[in-house]
């Protein structure tokens, strides 16, 4: 798919990585340069010499990306030795990560920027790889035995990155029969279980406290409209929307019902609640909402063209009141997307955007998320994100690290060399 731009009517494209093979010279002199920024980041030449033929390896042309066939592929060569600096060797990780972001900022970093937050699945065969389980997996759509990634991606009119990752351990790994398990994959004691969300929250306040990557939007699907703790973590920064979907059963008023709070006596104690004034008011799911709006609200737009022609949906939004717990709480923007046809497919999202925002800002959110997906799909496809054959905890997150800053030196290389590209995603509304 490679959408194009119809007028200046969004906020920005976001440009299409196009660089070719033959638009570098000196490749792997670039490399070099790149992987010297990195030096004082281990504490031995040896490690500093494997990390540079590790990447190298991503770049090739292997059919398999993983350590044994990038350790062999390398002039004297030593499996074991490039299976311990990437299992078990000691990496200044954070210190990798913060320089790792001040260079995606120096290249991508704009006000208007968006942190997106979304999880990618590994499928796996054998129990040992550390938090591995039969569970969701993305990449297959159904439920396999696989690892599970949470990640942040960053975007703006630049370009587009992975800044972060947590690996998700499911909570079952937490229990007396996975003790064995979780020692051998050197996962650290102190590990205690964290949902996705979770996850994905000390993903934005380390990105947050760090102060070096500007952005003003915060994206996520649905486990994360749904997470109280993701939208309170968004609402506490200031000068940020965010913009995220939330399932078809979930309840809203389009007036805020009257409250009040009632006394009564528990266990010998006054105790207060609050109640619906008119009982006879209830919240109604947004799927039902959306199915009793006429058609004259309903605003036809094209948000991309495909191989087959342009992709066009339906958009229409409300000011809402969500409900928790039978009661009203926040006012929200509800977007509402639904497909051309007899038989309409809806998608639901929220955001606290102002009052002011107009639609097609909501309607160029709601596409924004489709760059971490494409992050996902290039560092799979060219890079061998999902080539690995690690087990151990430090195993994991030094690949995946490694990945991250592979797939952004090619970004860099577009963007030094100043290649013009024509747009990957552009929403017009």
């Amino acid at each position: 798919m490679l959408p194009v731009t119809r007028s200046n009517e969004h906020l920005y494209s976001v440009p299409k990585f196009d660089l070719d093979k033959g638009d570098v010279k000196d490749f792997m002199k670039e490399l070099i340069g790149f992987h010297e920024q990195f030096a004082d980041c281990f504490h031995r030449s040896e490690s500093r010499e494997h990390f540079f033929n590790y990447m190298a390896g991503q770049f090739s042309e292997l059919e398999r990306k993983s350590i044994e066939p990038i350790a062999l592929a390398v002039k004297d060569g030593n499996v074991r030795a490039m299976q311990r600096f990437v299992s078990v060797a000691q990496w200044d990780d954070n210190n990798i990560l913060s320089k790792y972001r001040s260079f995606v900022n120096d290249d991508f970093g704009s006000p208007d920027g968006a942190l997106i937050f979304d999880e990618s699945g590994f499928l796996k065969k054998g129990q040992d790889s550390v938090g591995v389980a039969r569970q969701y997996c993305g990449t297959a759509g159904k439920v396999d035995n696989c690892q599970v990634g949470v990640f942040a991606a960053y975007v703006s009119e630049h370009g587009y990155a992975l800044v972060d990752k947590r690996l998700f351990i499911p909570e079952q790994w937490f229990s007396d029969q996975y003790r064995v398990r979780r020692q051998k994959c050197n996962l650290p004691e102190n590990t205690v279980f964290r949902t996705k969300p979770e996850l994905a929250v000390e993903m934005l306040r380390a990105i947050s406290s760090e102060n070096v990557l500007p952005f003003k939007y915060i994206l996520g699907d649905t486990i994360y409209g749904i997470s109280p703790e993701f939208i309170e973590t968004a609402e506490f920064l200031p000068d940020t929307t965010y913009f995220v979907s939330v399932p078809k059963k979930a309840l809203c008023w389009l007036k805020k019902p009257m409250i009040i709070s009632k006394q009564y006596r528990r266990g010998g104690k006054i105790r207060t609640k609050t109640v619906l004034v008119d009982t006879d008011s209830k919240p109604m799911a947004v799927c039902d909402l959306a199915k009793n709006i006429n058609d004259y609200f309903w605003y036809r737009r094209q948000v991309s063209e495909g191989t087959k022609g342009p992709i066009v949906y339906e958009f229409t939004r409300r000011k809402v009141i969500l409900s928790s717990a039978g009661l009203p709480q926040k006012t929200v923007w509800l977007l509402i997307r639904r497909t051309l046809g007899n038989d309409p497919q809806y998608s639901y999202f929220i955001s606290n955007a102002s009052s002011s925002t107009r639609l097609k800002t909501l309607v160029w959110l709601s596409g924004l998320r489709w760059a971490i997906e494409q992050c996902f799909e290039e560092s799979k496809t060219e890079l061998g994100m999902d080539h690995y054959e690690v087990r151990k905890f430090i195993g994991w997150h030094h690949h995946i690290l490694t990945c991250l800053l592979a797939h952004f030196f090619l970004w860099h290389l577009k963007i030094r060399m100043g290649k013009k590209s024509t747009i990957y995603y552009a929403v017009a509304a």
